[in-house]
């Protein structure tokens, strides 16, 4: 067996509803959810330039499935918001939503390429994006559509580039499970 077809991001594991290995990665995941916001909101305009609440969501959908993508985009900004206030009642509904979104594509992209990949998961990111701006770009129109997607970029490049790092990482040095996938 080569060194790359051991790789164990090359296959994504989904945990299923049965599974307490589900609850295990949907908590780190949400609790790295608390953690990276709360950190990033420090500096002004930090959660609308850094877009924290993604980053785990992102991760979990892609490594564990659907299940964790989906309990780890409606969980985290619920767990946020009872914490810190953040997001903001009024936008809490929508950031659900949203989140959710981006976990359900990373597993639909992580199950479909069977590898971890840097160009997929880019379009992943891209993909979220466009559909969480299209509202805005219907509603506004196109320049201040632009002016948000512009001040997203950074956010987006810690998605794409911090998450393909993470993602690496933990299939170089966290076991596969044991039990085969359904």
């Amino acid at each position: 067996m080569t060194h790359s077809s051991a790789n164990p991001v090359a296959i994504q594991q989904p945990l299923g509803l049965g599974d307490v290995r589900l609850y295990i990665a949907t908590s780190a995941m949400v609790l790295g959810n608390l953690v990276l916001p709360y950190a990033v909101h420090r500096i002004p305009d930090g959660g609308r330039i850094f877009l924290p609440i993604f980053f785990f969501t992102l991760i979990a959908g892609w490594r564990f499935g659907m299940m964790a993508g989906l309990l780890t985009g409606l969980l985290s900004p619920l767990a946020n918001h009872a914490l810190t206030g953040m997001p903001p009642a009024p936008a809490l509904q929508s950031i659900m939503v949203q989140s959710a979104l981006l976990g359900a594509l990373a597993s639909v992209a992580s199950a479909r390429s069977r590898k971890l990949s840097l160009p997929i998961l880019a379009l992943v990111v891209l993909l979220h994006q466009a559909l969480i701006l299209l509202p805005q770009l219907l509603r506004a129109g196109l320049q201040p559509t632009l002016a948000s997607l512009e001040l997203r970029v950074p956010g987006v490049l810690l998605q794409i580039l911090g998450g393909f790092a993470l993602l690496w990482f933990m299939g170089r040095h966290l076991p596969p499970s044991k039990s085969p996938i359904p």
